[in-house]
């Protein structure tokens, strides 16, 4: 007996649904390795007195982006809500659960890439309560507008300019947001204790090398989850957008190599500042803009660090600002330039709308930022005490050094 026209419909469309779930629980799974890199590049760059907790706020950041996301960033973004049985929920594969794992490894990027500005002298509980508001609030408003249409921006922008906001993989809804709620975090903290001496900035160095490199490698490798994967379906997949991730990533490489002056720091996070910056167009852009938009966020990251270090009492300490804020603000409008075909790209894309959308990013990073840090400073503070500084995180805090010297 020949199968039906139906069932053998249903069998196909079972079998695309199912490949789907687990293309996107694969992306979920690459993405939420980034955390570990995310962790190792700060546990890497901070003092030994402070790796422990570097590690911890990771993870707990983690948790706590769960929650708030699970019960409000995901109904302010998109509107759904989990209050419903099991079998409801599960249903098509369990492919809508799925994809909010896999956006929730995108709202969790955002206190993590806050955590490596702010290290060193940030209290515990009170930045667990910013993760809270800023993952269930301030990320998803954006999120909803650009990513569902939220509001109506994406309508007027397509009104107004011809082509809506176009942003893939989070340029600017995800590090471009990250980076400028991190400025604002780190100048209601103030600078570490100790880094002007006798009217002079001094930098302290990294402890630990390997560990900085361990953190971009898996931070270069989860990218790929990052960007690729943003297609959320198989159909949907781009071998473009892989090719493109690798040149904007080898161009970072490079400019951080040249301009860095050979500074490891500066070169293993070469390779981020242009993944970050290739993440809005790497599926418009040809594989040369793609190499061009990485090289000039490789460079303009160490530029940019280098000068707040330096000169500024803006106390970044992994360069969260520049490498996450301003490389991926460079990206959003990048979009607008290599992804017209007039240089190869595919088109389809404003410049004008490509600025604007950047500018509304992070006008609603600054000001939910500045809601959020500055009410919680004035209730509860957000520094760690003087001596406690002094001690180190890890001590202070979590009451236990990363290493047992006895």
């Amino acid at each position: 007996m020949n199968p039906s026209v139906e069932q053998v419909h249903g069998a196909v469309q079972t079998l695309t649904q199912s490949s789907d779930t687990l293309f996107l629980l694969l992306g979920a799974i690459m993405v939420f390795l980034m955390h570990a890199g995310f962790a190792f590049l700060e546990v890497g760059t901070v003092r030994h007195k402070n790796q422990v907790n570097a590690l911890v706020k990771i993870l707990a950041d983690f948790g706590v982006s769960a929650i708030a996301y699970f019960f409000i960033g995901y109904w302010v973004a998109y509107g759904g809500t989990f209050f419903a049985d099991a079998e409801t929920l599960s249903s098509g594969n369990g492919y809508e659960l799925v994809k909010f794992f896999f956006l929730l490894t995108f709202a969790a990027a955002i206190p993590a890439i806050v955590s490596g500005g702010i290290a060193e002298r940030a209290r515990f509980y009170p930045i667990l309560l910013a993760t809270f508001f800023t993952v269930g609030l301030v990320y998803p408003l954006f999120e909803g507008m650009i990513w569902n249409g939220n509001f109506g921006l994406q309508a007027w922008l397509e009104a107004t300019f011809g082509a809506g906001f176009h942003d893939f993989a989070g340029s600017v809804v995800v590090h471009g947001v990250g980076g400028w709620i991190a400025l604002v975090a780190v100048i209601f903290l103030g600078m570490r204790r100790g880094r002007v001496r006798a009217g002079k900035h001094t930098n302290f160095a990294p402890s630990n090398i390997p560990f900085l490199a361990l953190g971009a490698w898996i931070l270069s490798v989860g990218w790929f989850g990052f960007n690729v994967m943003s297609a959320q379906t198989l159909e949907g997949i781009s071998g473009l957008v892989a090719m493109n991730s690798l040149m904007a990533m080898v161009g970072g490489i490079l400019a951080a190599l040249f301009v860095g002056k050979n500074d490891p720091g500066f070169i293993h996070n070469g390779p981020l500042a242009g993944l970050v910056a290739v993440c809005a167009g790497s599926d418009l852009m040809h594989p040369i803009g793609a190499l061009i938009t990485g090289s000039v966020a490789g460079a303009l990251f160490v530029w940019v660090f280098t000068y707040l270090q330096n000169k500024t009492k803006i106390d970044d300490v992994l360069g969260v600002w520049p490498l996450h804020g301003l490389c991926g603000a460079w990206g959003g409008v990048a979009a607008g330039i290599f992804g017209q075909t007039a240089l190869g790209g595919l088109g389809g894309v404003s410049f004008a709308a490509q600025v604007v959308g950047t500018i509304i990013g992070i006008a609603v990073a600054l000001i939910g930022a500045a809601i959020v840090y500055g009410v919680l400073d004035k209730i509860t503070g957000l520094r760690l005490s003087e001596e406690d500084e002094f001690k180190g995180a890890d001590l202070a805090i979590h009451k236990i050094s990363a290493t047992n010297e006895d």
